[in-house]
């Protein structure tokens, strides 16, 4: 089994981290920077290492902090555990209380997508008394609508009955294949990247929690009336900046958002894939940047 600590990037990000307790669990954290507030939530089936090539930009202009969901990452991936998306939702509540954060502006991808509309969807319901109220929130790739998530086949066999099974059966050769389907044949992830993300996979044998995790896919269906009703209800400014040839919500995804989200505010990119963040984390920084700085965004106090 590959280790964390053969790898000199996830040891310093790990390291420049820290690890806190909420509900039992150990949570891995990282803040830095100085100025406005803001919530970084990655997505599946990846960690807050997604963010690593824009932390230094991001640093330079926001008071950042980073965290690993339930199951993925650094944080703890309990056996047998039932993963849902309002529990990683309140787990960015907590995680955020523990800094002193009651508002901030977010920035989310993928599977933190979905934890983000069920933020938005609480915030919406009394912005005053939300206990994590998102002054803006900036979406990248995600599900954000189950109609146009076109899952990838080990993505519906992994969430079936026969996951726990297959999981075993999981190897670093089918994973990066998976993995590099989702970005842009002109971007592909390097080899060095690839173990990375593997080693961050097993890591606490967190490869178990993959078929339960793989429920939000599930959870977007039953739940669609909430979480799409809360892009469509909110007075929170929002913002997607969207990989277009990314084939699992790339541009089709765009265009059901500008069709559903009232005053869709849209950045296509249109050479990225599922990742923008490691594709292009120039552009992306420079899009969110503008969206959350502009002259009438609202800056936590």
């Amino acid at each position: 089994m590959t280790a964390i600590d053969d790898f000199p990037a996830l040891c310093a990000w790990r390291d420049a981290g820290e690890f806190i307790r909420i509900r039992g669990h150990r949570i891995h954290c990282r803040r830095g920077g100085t100025g406005p507030r803001l919530l970084l939530i990655h997505g599946f089936p990846t960690a807050s290492f997604d963010w690593a090539p824009m932390w230094p930009m991001l640093v330079s202009r926001f008071d950042v902090l980073a965290f690993d969901l339930l199951g993925l990452g650094l944080s703890a991936k309990p056996r047998g555990h039932r993963y849902r998306v309002a529990e990683q939702a309140d787990l960015a509540e907590a995680v955020s209380h523990h800094y002193g954060w009651h508002d901030a502006f977010v920035l989310a991808h993928d599977y933190g997508d979905t934890v983000a509309q069920e933020l938005l969807a609480r915030s919406n319901r009394d912005p005053a008394h939300a206990a994590l109220r998102i002054l803006r929130l900036c979406l990248l790739n995600g599900g954000l609508f189950p109609e146009t998530h076109r899952s990838r086949p080990i993505q519906r066999l992994l969430a079936s009955p026969l996951g726990p099974w297959l999981v075993g059966l999981m190897s670093r050769r089918g994973f990066a294949r998976n993995l590099n389907a989702l970005f842009s044949p002109t971007r592909p992830l390097d080899e060095t990247a690839i173990d990375e993300y593997w080693a961050l996979l097993q890591h606490d044998e967190g490869i178990h929690a993959v078929p339960s995790l793989l429920g939000y896919m599930a959870e977007r269906r039953c739940e669609r009336a909430r979480w799409v009703g809360a892009l469509q209800t909110t007075q929170t400014p929002l913002r997607l900046i969207c990989g277009a040839v990314d084939p699992v919500s790339g541009l089709h995804m765009s265009e059901r958002y500008r069709e559903l989200v009232p005053h869709a505010d849209v950045v296509l990119l249109d050479d990225v894939g599922h990742f923008p963040q490691l594709e292009d984390p120039g552009r992306v920084f420079a899009a969110a940047t503008a969206f959350f700085l502009g002259d009438d965004a609202q800056t936590p106090a």
